[in-house]
């Protein structure tokens, strides 16, 4: 028999086998950026490394992310993800779908083209979120179809419309029956759903779930033939609760993903790589959280030979010292040394180009001026550590008819449409958020994503959301009627194109400024805020188009009895 002679070889090294749970000192081969084999009669290459009997595992796969909740450009996101041995993500671009539409996943697709890394998309399903408010853009089954059978597709991003499924909706259905057509996989949302409703959900279809928070959901869904991916991100964190339903019998079902990730705790923590350790800690034995990491989103995404370390598959690896304290030594993709120590050795692509969608005009004090029929209000009362909020009654100051500010915390919250070119205003009140002689703005608003801001004054507000318009999107802090601080997200108002060491610090400084204008401990100055407008999480919300009661799913007056 003819020996191939490979191109790598990696003498010495401890090999994560993902299959059958076992570590082989061995040597392995590597060829046409693909592993020919594990074994000691691998001898000779034309390039050789002596590992020097450290660890080798496959590279580490985010099953759920939304590329947007990190601020970077997909090039500069996963620069850093590679440089610690994450080598993959499955992105549903959701955020940037509710922006620019169709175009806004094509711009994904296309700036993650020619990187040395995997970036694998969900086309979004439910584009817009809900008709209570203004969104950017609206994607039907039709407009799906345009990408569906595109390579780095995998399928129906997370169905979030689980009552329409569940009732036989027209378009919900249609966009599951396109993804099957294509033989293509379906994502879930299904938070608290079970029983008979759940059984429909996941007979239409719907393979997937990153929405659990309870035991009981967990196994509920691997019981119907679901996967479960145990979330671990910076708004919501679900690992340490579901960890232990883990079991060697029902892990072939469960991946890790992170769903948001934040520039700050990127930087800081890491993405998979920081949840494959914690979930070590927690007591996960280290070689089945290697497989959660690597080889089962790749089975259940349908993405062939990867994910392993076997002959025929990608290889992309990683070496690292200690198995209970997983940190990348080394990363290769396809073969080639990509990363060393932390430090990225090849390009990432292009800079990308900016996407400015922004169609608002400056707001004037005549715009923010809250008229009231009664001096009892319906205020959103913010829930530290929560997304959801309470809906309060409470007695408010009225000076003329208006709303008039006054020292008991009951703030303004203002939503801007940014994109019908109409700029509708939603006004409300809020209490529990803290902020003092200042106000703070952002285009990041889920999930349309127009412009939302809370302040104790007027002026400050004016400043922070006409700076925003100002900047076609951004994140800003504005105290004495001026911005102090700002963070431009020229990227649909989503991301930045800037490196992630400079949104990381714009975001922390951020943070640390409007947390010295008083907001709470507890309380996320921008996520807490970006999702104030999101009409589907209980009770009390604000849109461009008014306060929305969302147990009654429907809009309100503030002054409403």
């Amino acid at each position: 028999m003819r020996r191939v002679q490979p191109d790598l070889l990696i003498k010495n090294v401890k090999v994560v086998d993902v299959f059958s749970l076992n570590v082989v000192h061995s040597n392995v081969a590597i060829k046409d950026g693909k592993f020919l084999g594990v074994g000691d009669y691998y001898t000779s290459a034309e390039c050789e490394v002596d590992a020097g009997g450290v660890y080798m595992a496959p590279t580490l796969i985010d099953g759920h992310v939304h590329i947007e909740s990190s601020m970077l450009s997909p090039a500069e996101l996963m620069r850093e993800l590679v440089s610690r041995g994450v080598s993959s993500i499955v992105a549903d671009p959701h955020e940037i779908a509710n922006v620019c539409g169709i175009s806004g996943v094509e711009y994904i697709l296309n700036q993650s083209e020619n990187i040395p890394a995997h970036v694998y998309v969900m086309l979004p399903s439910c584009v817009p979120a809900t008709e209570f408010e203004t969104s950017g853009a609206r994607l039907d089954a039709k407009a799906l179809s345009a990408l569906i059978s595109h390579e780095r597709v995998l399928g129906l991003g997370e169905m979030m419309d689980f009552v329409g499924v569940i009732n036989g909706k027209s378009e919900p259905l249609k966009k599951l029956e396109l993804a099957k057509k294509y033989r293509k996989a379906i994502d879930g949302h299904s938070p608290m759903l079970s029983g008979e409703r759940l059984d429909r959900y996941a007979a239409a279809g719907v393979m997937s779930d990153h929405e659990c928070s309870s035991v009981s959901e967990f196994n509920d869904r691997i019981s119907r033939g679901m996967w479960v991916q145990l979330r671990e991100g910076s708004a919501a964190k679900n690992l340490s609760t579901l960890l232990p339903a883990v079991t060697l019998a029902n892990s072939s079902r469960c991946f890790f993903c992170t769903d948001d990730r934040h520039p700050s705790d990127l930087k800081s923590e890491g993405s998979i790589d920081y949840v494959l350790k914690k979930a070590i800690k927690l007591g996960l034995d280290p070689l089945l959280g290697i497989r959660m990491a690597s080889l089962n989103a790749h089975l259940c995404y349908g993405i062939e030979r990867a994910g392993a370390i076997a002959c025929g598959y990608r290889a992309d690896f990683f070496l690292f010292d200690d198995l209970h304290d997983i940190r990348a030594k080394s990363v290769y993709i396809a073969g080639e040394l990509i990363a060393q120590d932390g430090t990225i050795l090849t390009g990432f692509g292009s800079k990308c180009e900016p996407i400015l969608r922004m169609r608002a005009r400056k707001l004037d004090k005549s715009d923010l001026r809250l008229a009231l029929n009664s001096d009892e209000a319906n205020v959103i009362g913010i829930i530290p550590d929560e997304l959801i909020t309470e809906h309060l009654r409470l007695r408010v100051k009225l000076e003329q008819g208006e709303f008039k500010f006054s020292d008991d915390d009951i703030c303004k919250a203002v939503v801007l449409d940014r994109h019908s070119g109409k700029s509708h205003v939603g006004l409300g009140l809020v209490k529990g958020y803290g902020i003092k002689r200042a106000a703070v703005a952002t285009s990041v608003a889920h999930d349309s994503h127009n412009i939302i801001a809370i302040g104790d004054n007027d002026d400050d507000i004016l400043a922070a959301v006409n700076r925003v318009v100002e900047l076609g999107g951004g994140m800003v802090v504005a105290s004495k009627g001026r911005v102090i601080d700002e963070l431009r997200l020229d990227i649909a108002g989503l991301m930045s194109s800037a490196s992630i060491d400079e949104v990381a610090s714009a975001d922390t400084r951020l943070v640390r400024l409007a947390r010295s204008f008083g907001v709470i401990e507890g309380v996320d100055p921008f996520m807490t805020l970006s999702f104030l407008a999101l009409p589907v999480l209980p009770h009390l919300k604000l849109t461009d188009l008014g306060l929305f009661d969302v147990d009654k799913f429907k809009h309100i007056r503030v002054d409403e009895g």
